[in-house]
């Protein structure tokens, strides 16, 4: 287990101040499946609450990104329903492009906070101010994390990420 101490809903407190969350999509926005109609067309399920959730925290100004390593169809549609303006996908690299948006968003790392499941966010995690991941996650990820939600991967665990942050700015 790291020595980071973990945070729970009761200590937001030690949330420093968030300007920017950046959010993974496989195991963290849907449950990590992959889902195949007959014709081949792939499918996702997203949870609604998680795309509220990070509506009502942009509505406080705080930036979202959503970044994710594959590219495909329904994650587009999903992200242009959401009008996410920071969508990148097929990201192999997270840091580093997390690292480019810090530059262009003329913040820090320690201001942004970041969701993930899976190994390739693992750098991630370690390098923001904030970090946090669904409840099944990655056991190396669980151990890394800053907060472990009591949600899974793709239902409600980024809302949860976002009424923490909410919480901690007074909003929610």
């Amino acid at each position: 287990m790291t020595d980071r101490k973990k945070a729970t809903q009761s200590s937001a407190r030690l949330i420093p101040k968030i300007r920017a969350l950046v959010v993974d999509v496989d195991g963290t926005l849907t449950d990590g499946g992959m889902y195949y109609g007959a014709q081949g067309i792939e499918l996702k399920k997203f949870d609604t609450r998680d795309a509220k959730g990070m509506q009502l925290l942009e509505s406080t100004g705080v930036l979202i990104c959503v970044m994710t390593g594959e590219d495909d169809a329904p994650t587009r549609a999903r992200m242009e329903k959401l009008s996410i303006q920071s969508y990148y996908p097929g990201v192999t690299d997270k840091l580093q492009v997390l690292e480019g948006l810090v530059n262009e968003w003329d913040i820090e790392m320690s201001e942004v906070a970041f969701v993930g499941d899976d190994i390739n966010d693992l750098a991630s995690i370690l390098a923001v101010g904030f970090s946090a991941c669904p409840n099944d996650a990655l056991p190396q990820i669980v151990a890394n994390a800053d907060y472990v939600c009591n949600r899974v991967g793709g239902h409600g665990a980024v809302r949860e990420v976002c009424e923490l942050l909410l919480k901690r700015s007074g909003a929610g």
